[in-house]
Parts: structure tokens; sequence; C-alpha cells
């Protein structure tokens, strides 16, 4: 704004001078220092002329800088709409000078809804396509690592928790020890969590036959009876593709399984919602935090999920506060 004022104030007062000038010599007065008697509202006569170019060049500046900040703010907010997915931008009145711009920011924002299109459209023939037999013996083999894990560590396990449940109830020796006690208790209360994470990677939900609701439903309930915290859920209707259904799920799980392995947390929470024509998936807890960008680097799940999100032309929000826990937010365009 300064750098338009000032230019505008250099431009009245040059004008003003030029045409003083050119009126002086043309029709020179037969005194010049009746100039300065001459008075205009009681200011002298050249003091006024400059004045009054100088308060022009102040509002000429200023309008002039107004408006053309106004052009500009319309094309980033064009550009944030683009860079977010929106796939309808208004019409924009604008100056000539940028109507070139405005048409090729509208080419791009069509160019940006037909690439998440096409995007979404080969993730859908991408899972509808997957190899039958490979995609069997997979599935096989994670439901026989499952299984046995289930049956020998899982069990062992629990039962090493409840012994030392019933050890923490009738134990009567020194504070020390029952402070190693209760640490050991909280170990194996950890690796119930960290076993119950590996076993959703090995034995996931899958979607097969079912909606995308549905399977975040089954996945949930069977959480909510088996690890010890508070899960709440609100989950609406939205129709998807098959396969913007199928990557949402697998980073509802990879989300979830960061949860019980690393957060911490005694509430999580999730919520599907539909919103200005986008489905929004969130996932939050009240876990210990993390750095979102030291770990988003070095974590290839984070990154995973990342991966996910771009390829149905969505976008991934992670944040995250020490002991205030983390929200995972995906948006997806409906398309």
């Amino acid at each position: 704004m300064n750098r338009h004022i000032v230019g505008a104030l250099l431009l009245a007062f040059t004008v003003s001078v030029v045409l003083f000038l050119s009126y002086a010599f043309t029709f020179p007065p037969a005194k010049w220092s009746a100039l300065w008697d001459e008075t205009v509202l009681g200011v002298p006569f050249v003091a006024f002329l400059f004045m009054a170019s100088g308060v022009i060049g102040v509002l000429f500046g200023v309008s002039f800088d107004w408006f053309w900040r106004k052009q500009w703010r319309a094309i980033e907010h064009a550009l944030l709409q683009i860079e977010q997915g929106n796939t309808e931008l208004p019409r924009q009145q604008t100056a000539k000078e940028l109507a070139d711009v405005w048409e090729r920011i509208e080419k791009l924002q069509k160019h940006s809804f037909e690439q998440t299109k096409l995007t979404q459209k080969l993730v859908t023939e991408k899972v509808e396509n997957e190899g039958e037999l490979i995609e069997r013996i997979i599935s096989e083999e994670r439901n026989r690592l499952a299984r046995e894990l289930h049956d020998s560590v899982s069990q062992q396990l629990f039962a090493a928790s409840m012994m030392m449940s019933a050890l923490m109830e009738t134990y009567t020796g020194s504070e020390q020890e029952k402070k190693q006690l209760k640490l050991v208790e909280q170990m194996i209360h950890q690796s119930q969590l960290e076993m119950r994470a590996l076993l959703l990677h090995l034995r996931p939900v899958q979607l097969k036959g079912k909606s995308l609701q549905d399977g975040m439903r089954e996945l949930l309930t069977e959480l909510a009876q088996k690890v010890p915290m508070e899960i709440k859920w609100k989950i609406e209707d939205v129709t998807l593709d098959r396969g913007v259904e199928d990557h949402l799920f697998r980073i509802l799980q990879e989300s979830v399984s960061n949860t019980l392995r690393h957060a911490k947390a005694t509430m999580l929470e999730v919520l599907l919602l539909e919103r200005d024509g986008f489905v929004i998936l969130r996932v939050s807890d009240d876990g210990v935090g993390f750095d979102v960008e030291r770990t988003k680097s070095g974590s290839y799940g984070l990154q995973h999920m990342y991966e996910r999100a771009t390829e149905i032309g969505g976008t991934l929000k992670i944040v995250s506060a020490k002991n205030k826990g983390t929200r995972l937010e995906v948006k997806v365009p409906l398309v």
C-alpha cells in the first residue's frame, strides 16, 4: 500500500508542477508574489495547489491499492480452492488485464477435476481387478499367523495380565516392590495392545460384500469388546466408489493400529461425514501425541496413509500435540 500511495503522490505532484509551470509561462502573472498572496479557503494558492495534489494522490493510491488487492485475493482464493479439491469455482468479476489469468485458472480447475475423477476410476478398477489367487494366498497366510499368535502369545499375555491383577490386589509388600509390580502390569497391558494392533494388521476386516459404513461398524464394535478403551463413532450414509471405500477403510485401520500401539489413549472417536461436497473421515484420540513432521519422514505407516489419500484425490491432515492427543482427517471430493 505504501508503494502505491507514494507512487500516486509523486505522479500527482509531477502533474501539478507541470501544469503550474505551463500555465505560469503561458500566462505570466504581473507579480509572481500574487500567487502567494492569493488565497483559497484561507490557504495561499500555491500551497493549496500542492495540498490538493497530495490529497488526490493519496486517495488515488489507496483506491488503486484496494482494487488490485481485491483482484489478487480473489486469485489466491481460487487457487486455494483448487488445492483443496473444490470442483466448483464461482465466476469472478475481474479486470480485463487478468482475464487471461482467470481463463488459465478455470482450465487448471477443470484439469484438476478430470485428474481426480480419472484417479478415482483407476483406483476402483485396480481394486476390482486384483488377482483373486494372490489375495487368497496372502489372506490365508495372514490368518494362519494371526491364529497362532492369538492361540499362544495373546492367550499367555491375557493369563499373565489376570495373574498380575490378582497379585496386585493381595500384595502387601513394600511400596518400592509394589511400584515395580505395577510397572510390570503396565508393560503387560501395553504388550496386549501391541498384540491387538498386530492382529489387526494380520487379519484385517474385509469389505467384501459390505459397504464402508458396515465395515467400520464391525471393526469398531470388535475393538470396543477387546480393548480397555472408550470407543465412540458417528457414521453417516455416504455413497462412494469401491476403490475410495477401500482406501478410506485401510487408512482407518492404520490409524487405529497406531493409536493402539503408541498413543496410550483412553478414548478413541471416529467420524464419517459428508459436508460441502466432501466426504470426511476423522479419527481422534486423547493420547500422548507426537511430532508429526519428525515422525512423518521415518514412518512407513504414515507415508502409506498419505499415499492412499492422494491416490483417491483427497488430502490427509494430522494434528497432534504433546499430551493432548492426535486428530487425523481425510477429505475426499465427491465426484
